[in-house]
């Protein structure tokens, strides 16, 4: 299979990193200081966010592409295997094989941790992914984070980092 990636602009790219900075910036410790629960607000975002994250998953692992594509913001950034794919190149390419693995796939859910500022949030989830695939056997612990943006239609992922490694 080839892999295609998709130019990103220079704008979209900078406003990905510094989006990404903000949240990440400094020592851990603020930012987990931000994250905790600070009234129902926070509590009821922090569901919704992880109501988006577990959507998305079942319907990336159904192949629904119309709720995969619900879920992402048009100028939304996938990053896997090293490389960043627009939301447009990822549906158009990409998307089909990650459905197709995931649907030949039995998920553990391991961590689910959402973290809540403000009109952003980022969900990091790590998953046991295992079965067969391409007459392959297959036992991977996957890494996700997902950053989303609250609209005013409600909270949409803007950014998805894939990464795995295998059990064996």
């Amino acid at each position: 299979m080839t892999r295609q990636t998709t130019r990103i602009t220079w704008k979209t790219a900078h406003g990905a990193a510094v989006l990404l900075h903000l949240l990440f910036a400094g020592s851990a410790a603020p930012v987990r200081a931000q994250a905790h629960d600070h009234g129902a607000a926070d509590a009821a975002d922090s569901t919704e966010v992880v109501q988006v994250v577990e959507r998305f998953t079942e319907a990336l692992a159904t192949g629904d592409s119309m709720a995969v594509s619900a879920m992402l913001l048009p100028d939304a950034l996938i990053l896997e295997r090293g490389g960043v794919e627009s939301r447009h190149h990822y549906l158009g390419h990409h998307y089909p094989s990650d459905a197709r693995f995931l649907q030949a796939m039995t998920r553990e859910p391991i961590l689910r941790k959402p973290y809540v500022v403000g009109d952003v949030a980022y969900v990091v989830s790590t998953t046991r992914l295992h079965g067969a695939y391409r007459d392959r056997s297959v036992d991977l612990n996957s890494s996700e984070l997902m950053v989303l943006r609250k609209t005013t239609e409600g909270w949409a992922i803007s950014a998805i980092h894939w990464s795995s490694r295998s059990n064996r």
